[in-house]
């Protein structure tokens, strides 16, 4: 499964959900809110900016905000939000494409670095956000924490939400630290929609290593944009990082 490929043209008319789930005030809210915080007056990069979820709010706050998307009908989806610009939108691999000028803030949201499917590619992301920072600027992630504690020995698969007319399952490797989401939709009659995405899932210290790489320092950690303690039970958290150059990493 390649990420183009995920992310088509049926995918961009059915990603966004006003108003519930990800889109949900209570969600999206604290999300702007901390970003444009964080962002201290200066411009801001999204990578996998997506439809605008996070990126249009985002510059409706009065942080001027560029993205860089793989996807071209995720683009022409927020083409009908935001114009060119209002936001800018490089199209490209976020561990490797190269937006013009520099910004006081990096960041990515709901997961995205996971899908990038190895070590090296997630490693380039660091990197390429520090490409893009001001000293002491922020490189701000969004990402699951490997729920490997709820996979039974000899299993591979774990239900993680189970609701009328959905039910989300991963399946394990282990040994390559990929896992698979399998989203299953259905209503009353026998028929069920099936979508999947892959996955490399990755612990906080070594989030924090790839950082360390790059010329970054972990600020702070917390276990949602609330900026709730970030604990041994957190199934999430928003890690930002500093970028210092100078330092000796």
């Amino acid at each position: 499964m390649k990420q183009e490929d995920l992310w088509g043209v049926d995918a961009a008319q059915h990603y966004d959900t006003p108003g519930t789930d990800m889109f949900a005030p209570e969600v999206l809210g604290p999300t702007v809110d901390r970003l444009a915080e964080l962002a201290g007056g200066g411009a801001a990069l999204e990578f996998a900016v997506g439809t605008g979820r996070v990126a249009v709010p985002l510059a409706e706050r009065g942080v001027p905000v560029t993205g860089i998307e793989l996807s071209r009908p995720m683009v022409e989806r927020l083409r009908t939000k935001a114009d060119e610009t209002t936001l800018p939108v490089i199209i490209g691999d976020m561990a490797t494409a190269v937006a013009p000028g520099t910004y006081t803030m990096v960041y990515l949201v709901f997961n995205t670095i996971s899908n990038l499917l190895t070590q090296t590619e997630q490693v380039q992301c660091f990197r390429n956000a520090a490409r893009h920072l001001t000293p002491g600027g922020r490189f701000v992630i969004e990402l699951w924490v490997p729920e490997l504690r709820k996979l039974p020995p000899g299993q591979e698969a774990v239900v993680w939400r189970s609701e009328p007319g959905y039910i989300g399952l991963d399946t394990y490797d282990v040994l390559n630290q990929h896992v698979v989401s399998h989203h299953f939709r259905f209503d009353d009659t026998k028929d069920a929609q099936l979508s999947r995405s892959p996955h490399r899932y990755i612990w906080p210290a070594e989030l924090d290593l790839m950082a360390q790489l790059a010329g970054f320092v972990l600020e702070t950690r917390h276990a949602d944009w609330d900026g709730a303690e970030f604990t041994a039970e957190s199934r999430s958290h928003v890690s930002v990082y500093r970028y210092q150059p100078d330092d000796d990493v």
